[in-house]
């Protein structure tokens, strides 16, 4: 029970030059915990709220266990959503707002006493149950508003951006018990975010989203390692990915990419990657993430590995160090050893590790591929 189906969904606002949601096609299978990510406006909230039954479908269709539900109403759709505000009504208490959904639905007194024992008992807020949201923390109020969700026993949990009212401590703890709770509870949920630390720690899958369109769908670890094209790689991952337009060139059948600062040679794998494309010369985006550049203090012009470059600023994070390098025009982020301290302006030399490499064509900006050696 759960599985849900976007048939070639549409979302189109009256007055809008461009559909808010665009072609959105996808199955979630029963139990996955999958998270719609990308930055503002992108349309991801759309989409949980026409799933939601809160926002109409434009056109395309929409199943539930295989049911078409365009034109089910909210309250007939068997979905509980958590929203960012939380959206507590202040004159109940912590036990009534549970139960409220509960009571809607004209649910025995005795069933819906046990429910909320229940779910307050999972969510550890049993000695919450009698004071009103005015006096609960930001946190304890979340889990009062997913204690509501669970109390209900839905087929799918939609969640829009549950976490982002939290504190950085605290939003990492409640991110752990969710992911917990998603796995005991074994319900399908789909979660919106627009952090993308937040999708990558609590995902199965990830769809990330531009402009109302799907641009990659993948677990989390397939979408760091084989972006689908350059926004997603430089939208996934802190700091970003670094990018350098160049070319790749042939000469006496070896394969290298250049541009104005350095002419790296590329290994065979990745030569044979090019050599399926026409022509001779290239126009393409180098990829590279800041921990795949090795640093080396001094200026090594006369050693092909490494490239000069001058340091720009570092900054320090605890567990990591990252040293923006100025090579010329561009500028490489370098993840380091925090004890490794680089000064502003000091002299330095960079290397690319090359099996990791990405590259994309520069105009489209989709993938090419990558050495997966």
């Amino acid at each position: 029970m759960g599985s849900i189906s976007f048939n070639h969904v549409f979302k189109r606002y009256k007055g809008e030059s461009r559909p808010a949601v665009n072609d959105f096609h996808l199955t979630i299978d029963e139990g996955e915990f999958l998270v719609l990510v990308g930055p503002s406006g992108c349309g991801k909230s759309t989409t949980l709220r026409m799933l939601a039954g809160l926002e109409e479908i434009s056109s395309g269709e929409l199943y539930l266990d295989g049911k078409f539900i365009n034109y089910v109403s909210p309250k007939d759709r068997d979905i509980a959503m958590v929203f960012q505000n939380y959206a507590l009504y202040p004159n109940l208490s912590v036990q009534e707002n549970i139960a409220l959904g509960l009571k809607l639905r004209k649910t025995a007194k005795h069933e819906i006493d046990s429910r909320v024992k229940r779910v307050a008992g999972i969510l550890e807020i049993s000695h919450l149950l009698e004071r009103k949201p005015s006096q609960l923390s930001g946190g304890q109020k979340q889990r009062v508003a997913l204690g509501r969700a669970i109390a209900r026993e839905p087929q799918v949990f939609l969640m829009d951006e549950p976490l982002s009212n939290l504190d950085a401590k605290l939003r990492s703890q409640t991110r752990a018990e969710l992911i917990k709770l998603q796995q005991d509870l074994k319900r399908t949920t789909v979660y919106v975010t627009h952090d993308q630390v937040e999708a990558m720690t609590m995902g199965s899958r990830i769809v990330v989203m531009k402009d109302g369109i799907i641009q990659q769908v993948a677990p989390p670890r397939q979408l760091y390692d084989e972006p689908a094209n350059v926004f997603v790689a430089g939208f996934i991952g802190s700091p970003q990915m670094n990018f350098m337009n160049g070319t790749v060139e042939v000469s006496d059948g070896n394969y290298y990419f250049s541009n104005k600062r350095m002419r790296v040679p590329l290994s065979g794998e990745q030569g044979l990657r090019f050599q399926r494309l026409s022509g001779l010369t290239h126009n393409i985006i180098l990829g590279i993430r800041p921990e795949h550049v090795l640093i080396k203090r001094g200026s090594y012009e006369k050693d092909d590995d490494y490239i000069p470059g001058v340091v720009q600023m570092t900054e320090q994070t605890g567990a990591d160090s990252y040293v923006y390098v100025e090579l010329g025009k561009i500028r490489l982020i370098v993840r380091t050893a925090p004890e490794v301290l680089y000064e502003q302006g000091e002299l330095v030399s960079v290397n690319l590790q090359m099996n990791k490499l990405h590259f994309f064509d520069e105009a489209t900006e989709m993938a090419i591929g990558r050495d997966e050696a």
